[in-house]
């Protein structure tokens, strides 16, 4: 993807997540249309183990500064990728990433050099990776930094304002925001850290693996789903008047679980082998599955008491 004589700086993005807004899982043919934003490329499609669509890969060209202390001041020109999903017909992302490279030219080049290799921002002089991953977590949007947010964003909004959608979700939920980088800096291959941020918003940091990275992208759209749902889930049975309320009442407020997220777990299901190892070390901390099954545990537990103990008068 990039040339032999360019350093890859780091690499990053940002997946946003959230409930399609439609009162009814959309078909996979209707995902297809929903997707097909790019015209004469293919929406890829999969049925096993659970229903996904993806749309093909967009191009965003940037001429902007980078973000950080000393990065903030460091331009970067290139393209940026970004893609759209939609997963059992209620979930739809909206993903960017991109690869920083030290540019070696020493000034701006015409776009058909950065056009050469889609994917790509080079910068126009040195820079570090601590710099510019440091930059990158903390960053807030801004109209002249790099914003993979409001690309990701921009990319989500496509499908959710579409006219062929009703609008009307069958229940309220929050957007999460996944910010994702990797860098060649050294960090122990093992490593993967995962922090929630105010602002529904989530950071990770992956160890480099000399992967193509789509396979990167990949692995963190999946975390982000799973992450959005046990978010999500976790949110329903905060509001639930469980052990205060009838049990109408909480049952009502749990059913959008039922109906709409509990089939839609299965973490890792389409991940490059290569990086399986690091879905592994999340399920061991934070332990994401364990907190699932808890949850689902006790959704399941007051169904179960709803079925054998009448609600109060």
């Amino acid at each position: 993807m990039v040339e032999a004589a360019q350093t890859i700086v780091a690499t990053m993005g940002e997946v946003h997540t959230g409930l399609l807004r439609n009162s009814v899982a959309i078909s996979p043919a209707k995902a297809i249309e929903l997707l097909g934003f790019v015209v004469g490329a293919k929406v890829r499609t999969f049925e096993r183990p659970i229903s996904q669509a993806i749309s093909p890969e967009r191009l965003t060209g940037v001429d902007c500064q980078l973000t950080g202390s000393t990065a903030g001041r460091m331009r970067a020109v290139g393209t940026v990728i970004s893609r759209a999903a939609i997963t059992g017909g209620h979930l739809v992302q909206g993903s960017a990433y991109v690869q920083v490279v030290q540019g070696t030219a020493g000034r701006r080049l015409p776009w058909s050099h950065y056009l050469a290799s889609p994917g790509n921002v080079e910068t126009v002089g040195k820079t570090t990776p601590a710099s510019v991953t440091d930059g990158f977590v903390s960053a807030r949007s801004a109209t002249d930094i790099l914003d993979l947010a409001a690309i990701a964003g921009r990319t989500m909004e496509m499908v959710q304002s579409n006219g062929q959608l009703d609008h009307s979700p069958p229940f309220r939920t929050q957007r999460t925001r996944l910010r994702w980088l990797t860098t060649t800096a050294g960090e122990d291959d093992a490593a993967i850290t995962f922090r929630l941020e105010p602002d529904q918003i989530r950071t990770v940091r992956l160890p480099d693996r000399d992967l193509d990275p789509t396979a990167i992208a990949t692995l963190c759209e999946d975390l982000a789903l799973h992450d959005w749902l046990l978010t999500t889930l976790v949110s329903l049975i905060r509001r639930a008047p469980i052990g205060s309320g009838d049990r109408i009442a909480v049952i009502d407020r749990l059913q959008p679980a039922l109906d709409y997220l509990l089939h839609l777990w299965m973490p890792a299901a389409r991940i490059d082998t290569a990086l399986v190892d690091l879905w592994d070390a999340m399920e061991r901390r934070p332990g994401l599955t364990r907190q699932w099954q808890a949850t689902v545990s006790r959704i399941r537990d007051q169904l179960a008491l709803a079925a054998v103990v009448p609600s109060r008068p």
